[in-house]
């Protein structure tokens, strides 16, 4: 029994994910696909245009065997945050013999050879980030800076042409790709790394084009012209047929969605003197600036946009803004982070015809698997229970704004079944 490894967000799940699970299956000769998924709130600091209930039975009915949600600490962190704790989750179900990841240059080869180097950090490498960093620039732009300057004087990077070498270190798949590669390395896992190359439209790309078209182009569509039809198409029929019965009742949300709730949580932490640089992601100089320009909010986007500077991205702080309002500390992360990254692996669905992944996990796997979370505290730690809380939480908050925006009924987190298909 083979089984592939995916780290997805499926926002939502289009046909360039289908394309990638199905070939993904062919070249690691892979049996069986699981998933790590990010829940309700995604890495770039912003809610998924739909909620991981729904896009977790998407991915099923579409060739993925079973979908982990990767806990809300990591699914909002950084790209290293959210790829160390995702490969974590993969490796201690005990089950996954090759991640497959989609990537700009499609060659896995190179990405390793660049996650070595970040891996390591050899001293030459140490010392031009510094100076980088030192210029003013943010880290993901001072990091590929210094990463180009030491790969230029390698040997080995030599033979490949500048244009492209920057293109590796700098597009967002390939980001990701490295990061995957890096946590396996330093989780010594015995995962093999695979990557295939993205076609269609570029992760970017905000117009929406092609049988194959970004993720990113899609909820603009959706957000623009709030009509589901014109998304038919760049999805597959299973998913469009999702999307259609859940549209304008509890999808699409988007993160202005939380403008009024973000401004509450700013507007009492400010009030009571509370230190918001011990959330994670925001540094001092930002919380100060966040509470000095807080009477110019007016919603969630435009306030990041009027935060953002040359030293910290768009992304930074959005990520920022969803650990205030969801109260994820660094010092707790950081505990998460000590003891193995986390203690379960909660199942949200999974296919009926490969039950055997289930009994294998449970045999083999390092992370208690979670399918009734009412009867956590039976099997978890006091820590493990801190981190489950705080997906509970965001779920029922990500809830509570989907059903407050439609209408609709408020669905208890804790009342949730796990899908079988």
């Amino acid at each position: 029994m083979k089984t592939v490894g995916f780290i997805t967000e499926y926002n939502p799940f289009h046909n360039g994910h289908l394309y990638h699970l199905e070939e993904a299956k062919k070249i690691t000769g892979a049996d069986f696909a699981v998933v790590v998924m990010s829940g309700n709130f995604l890495q770039r600091g912003v809610p998924a245009i739909t909620g991981k209930w729904e896009r977790a039975e998407m991915a099923l009915r579409n060739g993925a065997d079973l979908v982990i949600e990767l806990p809300v600490c990591y699914s909002t962190g950084s790209a290293e945050f959210f790829s160390s704790g995702a490969i974590a989750a993969l490796d201690k179900l005990g089950i996954t013999d090759s991640l497959c990841f989609g990537s700009e240059c499609g060659d896995a080869g190179l990405l390793s050879e660049i996650a070595h180097i970040l891996a390591d950090e050899p001293e030459g490498y140490k010392e031009r980030l510094k100076l980088k960093l030192k210029s003013g620039m943010s880290f993901p732009s001072a990091r590929s800076a210094a990463l180009m300057d030491y790969l230029s004087s390698d040997p080995y990077f030599s033979r490949i042409e500048k244009s492209a070498l920057e293109d590796t270190v700098s597009n967002p798949n390939n980001i990701l790709g490295v990061e995957y590669i890096k946590a396996l390395i330093k989780r010594k896992s015995s995962i093999v790394p695979y990557t295939i190359k993205r076609i269609g439209s570029g992760y970017h790309d905000a117009e929406i084009a092609g049988r194959i078209c970004s993720a990113t182009s899609i909820r603009n569509s959706l957000l623009q012209k709030k009509e589901i039809g014109v998304i038919r198409g760049h999805v597959p029929e299973s998913v469009f047929k999702i999307l259609e019965h859940m549209h304008m009742n509890s999808f699409p949300i988007f993160e202005d969605d939380f403008s009024a709730l973000l401004k509450y949580q700013l507007l009492l932490k400010r009030s009571r003197g509370e230190d918001i640089a011990e959330c994670l992601d925001v540094s001092r100089d930002l919380a100060a600036r966040i509470y000095n320009n807080l009477d110019r909010y007016t919603s969630f986007s435009q306030f990041a946009s009027l935060l953002k500077s040359r030293e910290v991205t768009h992304s930074r702080i959005t990520r920022s803004f969803i650990h205030i309002l969801l109260d994820i500390r660094e010092k707790d992360v950081r505990s998460f982070i000590s003891e193995d990254y986390m203690e379960y692996a909660r199942m949200l669905g999974f296919r009926k015809n490969s039950t055997a992944l289930l009994g294998t996990i449970k045999e083999r796997g390092s992370a208690q698997l979670l399918t009734k979370p009412a009867q956590a505290d039976r099997v978890l730690s006091p820590l493990g229970m801190k981190m489950l809380r705080q997906d509970m939480l965001a779920s029922d908050i990500y809830n509570s704004v989907a059903a407050d925006k439609f209408s609709s009924a408020f669905i208890n987190e804790y009342t949730r079944e796990v899908i079988r298909i």
